[in-house]
């Protein structure tokens, strides 16, 4: 099966979650859409059930469908742990029931169907094949991305930069407590400007965007989902700091954006970018590995270095659990995103240090943090109830 467009991985929304916010909001709008009922009952099973509160799920089904009911359901033996069922009334009456699946990233697929042919524009599906096509034809990857996507790819990523940078500055000149139960303080403005000369600039700086974006998202603010809204920090924060500091362009900034989002697809149709599949290791591990290859194009490095970069990122990140605090994405994940931001910057370097000795492909890695993420026990996918989730207790408590 071809590869779907990087229109498909970014994605526009309001956080806290794309599979947990975006992509229930698409499957009520699809579904009120389709049959103008008078009255809904939905049901949320596995991470959509464990973690929808603190995720915001059902205030976004009651803002989009009204009058409804919703169950959270405590079986987590569905065929996939963001399912959903909609049931429609009219009149008192059923008059339709579909279940659907959020599946990563704001996508949603409904039972039965397959992708929608429209956004399905890659010929190729792996790393390897991506990449001996690249070779023959003597291009880079994010030419690649040009030659088979529509003619205004360009201009769709440009407004992808736009909304990333906006969710900067916002984040950046917002003070105060994120919303929810933990009381969390913002701190990408303190960041920003703290000057403690123990920490080197570099650091300070990419810290403060990333927790800017997060921050933003933590409290339904508008971000690009890369390639989710829980790690829609790293990228954006790694590209922010390139292009005020070290001065790249704004379209080099895009053409890194289609390296980083061809990446992104080939783990989202390989593998998973879903915490509640696979773990964090596929959202922010994705989004490290998006942002190192980013890193690695804008330094025009081959795509030798820019594979390495990528999977010296995922791999380290493997077996990295999704375990969010009382349901909220703000512990681990904002700090997360930080760190691996920083991660990525660090996988660049040494895959162009290493250049020639890379012995693991992208391709392996991907494989690789699939099958580890079905080994993980629920728990540790995006249900809080394992890990930091279990043992949180607040020094402030």
């Amino acid at each position: 099966m071809m590869m779907e467009s990087i229109r498909e991985l970014y994605k526009v929304g309001r956080g806290p979650s794309s599979s947990h916010t975006i992509g229930p909001q698409r499957i009520c709008e699809r579904v009120k859409e389709t049959y103008h009922g008078d009255h809904y009952k939905v049901i949320l099973y596995g991470s959509l059930s464990f973690t929808g509160k603190g995720h915001l799920t059902d205030l976004v089904i009651k803002d989009i469908l009204g009058s409804v009911d919703i169950e959270f359901s405590r079986d987590l033996t569905v065929e996939h742990p963001n399912t959903m069922d909609v049931l429609v009334y009219k009149n008192q009456q059923e008059i339709a029931r579909e279940r659907y699946y959020s599946i990563g990233g704001g996508s949603v697929l409904k039972k039965g169907e397959t992708l929608r042919k429209e956004y399905v524009v890659y010929p190729h599906q792996t790393f390897s094949e991506v990449r001996a096509y690249c070779e023959k034809e003597n291009i880079r990857l994010y030419e690649y991305v040009y030659r088979f996507e529509d003619e205004h790819i360009k201009d769709f990523l440009n407004e992808i930069w736009l909304v990333m940078k906006e969710s900067i500055n916002q984040g950046l000149h917002t003070e105060g407590v994120l919303p929810g139960k933990l009381k969390v303080k913002r701190k990408a403005r303190s960041l920003l400007y703290n000057q403690n000369l123990k920490s080197t600039h570099e650091l300070r700086l990419i810290s403060a965007y990333a927790y800017a974006v997060s921050e933003m998202n933590a409290s339904s603010g508008v971000v690009v989902t890369a390639p989710t809204c829980g790690a829609s920090g790293v990228l954006p924060s790694v590209l922010y700091y390139l292009r005020d500091i070290h001065k790249f362009s704004d379209q080099r900034i895009i053409d890194a954006l289609a390296t980083a989002g061809l990446v992104g697809n080939i783990v989202k149709h390989n593998a998973s970018i879903s915490g509640a599949e696979a773990g964090c290791q596929a959202e922010v591990g994705t989004a490290c590995s998006m942002a190192a290859a980013a890193y690695s194009e804008l330094y025009n490095s081959d795509l030798d270095v820019i594979e390495y970069a990528a999977e010296i990122a995922l791999e380290h990140h493997l077996g990295l659990t999704c375990d969010p605090v009382r349901g909220y994405v703000q512990i681990p994940c904002i700090e997360r995103n930080a760190v691996a931001a920083h991660r990525a910057i660090n996988a660049s370097e040494l895959a162009f240090l290493l250049m020639g000795s890379r012995k693991i492909s992208f391709d392996t890695v991907v494989r690789t943090m699939m099958e580890t993420g079905k080994d993980m026990h629920d728990f540790y996918r995006e249900t809080s109830m394992g890990g930091l989730a279990k043992y949180y207790e607040s020094i402030d408590e």
